[in-house]
């Protein structure tokens, strides 16, 4: 296991896996934000997705656990589970960056997510799923093959939806990309390279999806002022780089 260590700049305490890379972030007066941008667009699954009660969401590598904390103080009809390998990360999110203790809405599991995604008891059990693994290289993520990509398929119930966060300046980024598009039959949208080279990618199941973007627009006006995110501009860079989508979300 990758050794965990922690600094602190500007008021902001990172995460990082025993180098200078950093593996997460948390703004210090208000540990409930999702500070990285990339972190932020991995809750677009809202955009499409209405929470309600018993709704159930995966996320595979804890990290800070920016996005456990967010889903638990803005979506809370929503049980979360939460999947880490590394059980330093488990402790440190809850000691040095404010993650909630497991309870009735919040349960994690020690364990390989590639482990977690093949068991069949965890097969069509979650309206959401949200990826981020990254070792201590952080040259692509950790699991990656087409194998993977299809149980995270299984996982999902219909209509279900996943959002993975891929490294666009590595070779890494056509093989997951690919990946994840045989998986989910080319079912697939990619939000704008963020600053610092993450390319969020967001992949559906379930019926077709045609949609009016003024339509997402309005959803997304109504989830910016319940959670502060930045989804309006989601919206546009969505619309702007995915081929055929200008118009009309079809997909």
């Amino acid at each position: 296991m990758e050794p965990v260590t922690f600094s602190e700049s500007g008021g902001i305490r990172y995460l990082h896996f025993g180098s200078e890379l950093i593996q997460g972030a948390m703004r210090i007066r208000d540990p409930d934000e999702i500070y990285l941008e990339y972190n932020q667009q991995m809750m677009a699954w809202l955009l499409f997705l209405e929470t309600r009660p018993k709704m159930q969401i995966a996320q595979l590598g804890l990290g800070t656990g920016a996005l456990t904390k967010f889903t638990y103080r803005y979506c809370p009809s929503v049980t979360s589970t939460v999947i880490e390998l590394n059980p330093a990360v488990i402790v440190s999110a809850r000691t040095m960056f404010n993650t909630p203790d497991d309870g009735r809405r919040l349960k994690t599991i020690q364990v390989d997510a590639k482990v977690f995604v093949a068991d069949p008891t965890n097969h069509h059990k979650f309206d959401a799923i949200q990826i981020d693994l990254y070792d201590a290289i952080c040259d692509g993520p950790s699991a990656s093959s087409l194998r993977f990509y299809r149980d995270c398929f299984q996982t999902l119930k219909s209509p279900g939806v996943m959002t993975v966060n891929l490294f666009s300046r590595h070779k890494s980024f056509d093989i997951n990309l690919n990946n994840i598009c045989e998986a989910f039959d080319n079912r697939v949208l990619l939000f704008p390279e963020s600053h610092d080279c993450n390319v969020v990618a967001m992949a559906f199941k379930g019926p077709l999806l045609e949609v009016e973007w003024q339509d997402v627009s309005k959803r997304a006006k109504l989830l910016e002022q319940q959670t502060g995110l930045p989804t309006r501009s989601w919206v546009k860079g969505l619309s702007q780089v995915n081929a055929r989508q200008e118009s009309q979300l079809r997909i």
